[in-house]
């Protein structure tokens, strides 16, 4: 069989495992095992193998991984987020819009501290979907700001899909989190506006509500500045260890995860209990993204070996394009591919096609394409029908905020997450800035 026919073999059979309703783990690693027998080279799978075991699996830098979702599990424990909440809410709350900017700012800094998408849409859903739709608002902008505010984790540092990107590419953590620091707090900073101008032209989506306690200025300051003090550390103690080079993306977790704890211990909400759930969660979550790195390692080494690499590059190559030309075009995939499969599946797949053509392109920086494919796939979480965030809203919903409100809800900050892509593309200095400051001698 020739490498054009066993490319289109190993896609059709992806795609026709993910619309049975496989998981995408699975789907990948069963992708690469049907076409090594179909194709009569089990003998790849031996390879395979010993690349799993032998270059992923010891990936020093994939320890962070459990790292931050055990830190960003702590942070939820201590109660950081609920009292800042209730104090953005007292503050903003009489602001038309108020409640929705609270959601907006409590998101970028859970983005800063978890990175965990599920985690972040989870407790935003809890503690301000229902007083959101109770006090008045839309229901289409309630769940649109919570779902896409909630996606911010995985472009705002320290984030776990910057991590994963890292490790399969040439550039550092380092690089990849400074890098996409400006475009991330600039998307958080665009859906305030957005909720902003709403509430200016349709009051009625985002009315002011009088907050029923009547708490002073300076104690609201004082309580915002108490419960925004201990997640700052975490941050500066996180990034501002790993852009000063004094720790690794590895070590850098560790102390997050330690800062974490400590900050539970202080609020006295550390118990037994809890901490074993924290434990457990981390467990799962860590052996579920493992899971699709050994099954996409599978698949890739598999398309490699047998020559749909080499065939999908070519084809690709033989598109005679413009550099700018062939980004589009693969932005355009990804950000398709994201409303059927999972970030890290788009990642562990594209990477291995996309990013050897990039640097052949002389005038194209792999840094900024990186990051720029980072900031598309944060459509990925909120693209119809898969998207991830969807569902997670949908779950703690009530039963009368319909799919299609929440769906309705989300396409506005599509649209403004496809503007923050074209104004990286405009001005590539977002991306590069940062980087070039920290680490150019």
């Amino acid at each position: 069989m020739n490498p054009e026919l066993i490319a289109l073999l190993m896609f059709g059979l992806l795609v026709a495992g993910l619309f049975m309703g496989h998981p995408l783990a699975f789907v990948l690693g069963g992708t690469a095992v049907l076409t090594a027998f179909i194709v009569d080279k089990p003998m790849v799978l031996g390879i395979t193998i010993n690349r799993i075991f032998g270059d992923v699996l010891d990936n020093y830098t994939l320890i962070a991984i459990p790292l931050f979702v055990l830190m960003a599990r702590f942070l939820s424990d201590s109660g950081v987020t609920d009292r800042m909440f209730e104090t953005l809410r007292l503050m903003l709350g009489r602001v038309r819009g108020g409640l929705a900017l609270a959601v907006v700012f409590i998101s970028i800094l859970l983005a800063a501290t978890t990175g965990i998408i599920g985690a972040s849409i989870t407790v935003m859903g809890v503690m301000a979907l229902r007083p959101m739709l109770q006090y008045g608002y839309a229901p289409t902008l309630t769940s649109g700001v919570i779902a896409a505010s909630g996606c911010l984790g995985i472009l705002i540092p320290p984030s776990i899909m910057l991590i994963l990107m890292a490790s399969y590419s040439p550039l550092s953590v380092g690089e990849l989190f400074a890098g996409a620091m400006v475009p991330g707090l600039l998307l958080g900073l665009s859906y305030a506006a957005y909720v902003l101008v709403i509430s200016v032209l349709r009051p009625e989506m985002a009315p002011a509500v009088e907050p029923d306690e009547k708490v002073g200025r300076g104690e609201l300051a004082r309580m915002l500045l108490v419960e925004a003090l201990p997640p700052l550390v975490l941050i500066f103690g996180i990034l501002g260890s790993l852009l000063a080079g004094i720790a690794t993306a590895t070590e850098a977790s560790a102390i997050g995860a330690a800062l974490a704890l400590l900050i539970v211990v202080a609020r006295g909400r550390f118990r037994l209990g809890t901490f074993y759930g924290a434990m457990l969660e981390t467990g799962r979550t860590s052996a579920m993204i493992l899971f699709i790195i050994v099954g996409a390692t599978a698949f890739t080494g598999v398309f490699n070996i047998t020559g749909g690499l080499r065939a999908t590059q070519d084809l690709i190559r033989t598109l005679d394009m413009e550099p700018w030309m062939l980004v589009t075009v693969m932005m355009v995939i990804v950000f398709i591919l994201g409303a059927f499969m999972d970030w890290t599946g788009i990642v562990l797949l594209s990477f291995p096609i996309f990013l050897p053509i990039v640097q052949e392109m002389p005038d194209i920086n792999l840094l900024w394409f990186v990051v720029l494919m980072a900031v598309v796939l944060q459509t990925s979480f909120l693209t119809p029908p898969f998207g991830y965030a969807l569902f997670y809203l949908r779950a703690i919903a009530p039963k009368d905020l319909r799919t299609g409100a929440i769906v309705r809800g989300v396409l506005p900050f599509i649209g403004l997450i496809l503007a923050m892509c074209l104004l990286v593309v405009w001005f590539p200095a977002l991306v590069t800035w940062l980087p070039d400051a920290l680490y150019t001698r």
